[in-house]
């Protein structure tokens, strides 16, 4: 038996390897040991996608998440303070049966507070034959829609400052692909799984699968634009 820490190292083991990334469905699964063996393997990359679903600790009980709005926080500061320069995904819902306005300031806390790069948002919507959908306090439309905005308006505005820190910036990109309509322009992620545009010296190499340092010469609010140095 292995543990999944002890998986991340042996994989870091394995000659050729440049890159390790991987995805948690649930905040349960990212032990001390997952953050120190993220701290100390070369080439897993400084990227978590964490899916809090909400930050207020009654709706995650009603859930059942089995983890408090504290508990997700201290796995974040932890994150933080042993991996240098990590960034944050996340999955928010919006508008689950019986969410109130504290509730839902308890969500945007949590978005303030770990400052996501990005965010996959949306809306509750009900499913027959779940337990949600037989809960009484279902939340009307139209409130749903309003709060989903203010979310996403948030979650989108520190997106954009986080990328603005990178201007001016080198950073080691892998390549993952051409631009169809510009034969000089490729695009590729940081090791903080950000996505970059940049044009190259050498478009006819064979660049794919690639590393390559890039300087970044322009910041959007989900992107990054560079050229190769």
């Amino acid at each position: 038996r292995m543990t999944f820490a002890e998986l991340l190292r042996a994989v870091n083991e394995i000659d050729g390897l440049e890159r390790i990334r991987f995805m948690t469905s649930h905040p349960k699964d990212i032990s001390d040991e997952v953050i120190y063996a993220m701290r100390d393997c070369d080439k897993v990359c400084e990227f978590l996608h964490l899916p809090v679903q909400c930050g207020s600790t009654k709706l995650l009980k009603k859930m059942n998440r089995h983890y408090s709005k504290e508990d997700y926080l201290r796995i974040v500061e932890k994150a933080k303070a042993e991996v240098p320069n990590i960034a944050f995904s996340t999955d928010i819902m919006v508008g689950f049966p019986g969410e109130t306005e504290e509730d839902l300031l308890d969500t945007i806390d949590v978005v303030e507070k770990v400052k996501y790069d990005n965010a996959f948002t949306f809306i509750y919507s009900k499913r027959e034959g779940t337990p949600a959908a037989k809960m009484e306090d279902q939340i009307p439309e139209d409130i749903k829609h309003k709060r989903f905005n203010r979310v996403l308006e948030l979650v989108n505005e520190i997106s954009k400052e986080n990328n603005t820190t990178h201007q001016d910036e080198v950073v080691e990109i892998l390549v993952e692909g051409k631009s169809k309509t510009d034969d000089t322009k490729f695009t590729g992620r940081t090791r903080q799984n950000k996505l970059v545009n940049f044009t190259v010296k050498n478009p006819e190499a064979n660049l794919l699968g690639t590393l390559m340092n890039v300087k970044i010469t322009e910041s959007n609010t989900f992107s990054l634009v560079g050229e190769e140095v």
